[in-house]
């Protein structure tokens, strides 16, 4: 199994703002981070952003980023251990705090690459119901035993919905 992220952020202005420079400048140098960071698989690359922007329920633009890595240590050493902690440092500057949680983890298998649809049911699932064995978050988190022992017992995905 292989662990996937998915984290979303509410820009506090258009992607081609001069506000937003210092975060578009940076993309580029943790892209090359990340790709060469021990335990990463695969990232999410949608033109030259290598992120998405998609409209959410209630029509506010959402910049998304997902990404799968080989463990929970490979993704916190590159989240939390490499030159991306002084950009999140920064995200005050380009994002709107988020009430909700913005990010969430889940167990996949290897070879499985998940589109923004699958990662927004499993913020859903997070939101709505708590850190379990299909969405957790670093902070509760679920091995992918617990993920296993959850889809073998229902034969079913994220909280009953079909996989």
């Amino acid at each position: 199994m292989h662990l996937a992220q998915l984290n979303i952020a509410r820009l506090r202005e258009p992607i081609d703002s001069p506000a937003l420079t210092g975060f578009l400048e940076a993309l580029e140098p943790i892209y090359q981070v990340s790709d060469s960071a021990p335990g990463f698989v695969w990232r999410l690359q949608e033109g030259d952003l290598a992120t998405d922007l998609i409209q959410y329920e209630d029509d506010r633009l959402l910049l998304v980023n997902l990404s799968v890595w080989e463990s929970r240590e490979t993704l916190w050493n590159f989240a939390y251990r490499s030159a991306h902690l002084e950009v999140m440092r920064r995200r005050r500057e380009w994002f709107h705090r988020m009430a909700e949680p913005y990010m969430v983890l889940w167990w996949v298998p290897e070879g499985h690459l998940p589109t923004v649809d699958e990662a927004m049911a499993r913020l859903s699932v997070l939101r709505a119901e708590g850190a379990g064995p299909e969405a957790f978050t670093f902070r509760e988190f679920y091995g992918a035993v617990d993920q296993c022992s959850s889809v073998n017992a229902g034969g079913e995905g994220p909280r009953g919905s079909a996989r």
